[in-house]
């Protein structure tokens, strides 16, 4: 696993710097001078942050060469590209989690059947076969389900709940996006 997915999904949904910005954002605080507070601090910013400085740097850029249409769907371009990335950093270590926890199972139930199966060979070359004979061949072969499942079932609930942070986290973003997108354009109208 990545070793990364967790520290950075903790912090993702509350990072102090997607507060403080959501906060000077719908406070009314200027576009320019949350523009130029997102520019100089590009490094700690939060996702939202670095949303909206890629929107607004486009939006400036466009704002004297465009129309209003083109200047929006150039600004939703550039917000939906940053975005995307930080997305895609934030699922990066899912989908070893889901092969954990679907595999998982599948491995101890091959160790179990291994087990038996020589459990059973052991036994053809005895005289005497009793369940004395054969139960400790078959508890050991048991142990492989125990571990797959002891592997499998964590890796399930861990992608569940990272999943569902991560969606979460998408739609608040989306929604913040789509709320810019419409306050720059009553802007450039």
């Amino acid at each position: 696993l990545d070793g990364h997915l967790p520290e950075i999904l903790r912090r993702a949904p509350r990072h102090a710097s997607n507060r403080r910005f959501e906060s000077r954002f719908w406070s009314g605080t200027e576009l320019t001078k949350l523009l130029d507070t997102a520019n100089r601090s590009r490094d700690t910013s939060g996702m939202e942050e670095r949303i909206f400085a890629a929107g607004m740097n486009e939006f400036m850029k466009q704002r004297q060469t465009a129309g209003a249409a083109d200047t929006v769907n150039s600004v939703s371009r550039a917000m939906r590209a940053v975005f995307t990335r930080e997305m895609d950093r934030l699922e990066n270590g899912l989908p070893m989690l889901a092969s954990i926890g679907s595999t998982s199972p599948y491995i101890g139930l091959f160790g179990t059947v291994w087990g038996i199966m020589n459990a059973f060979t052991g036994l053809s070359s005895l005289e005497n076969a009793s369940l004395a004979v054969v139960a400790p061949g078959i508890a050991e072969a048991l142990v492989a389900t125990a571990i797959g499942l002891f592997a499998a079932i964590p890796a399930v609930a861990a992608y569940n709940y990272y999943n569902n942070r991560v969606g979460r986290l998408s739609n608040r973003v989306d929604g913040f996006s789509e709320e810019f997108l419409n306050i720059l354009e009553r802007q450039s109208r």
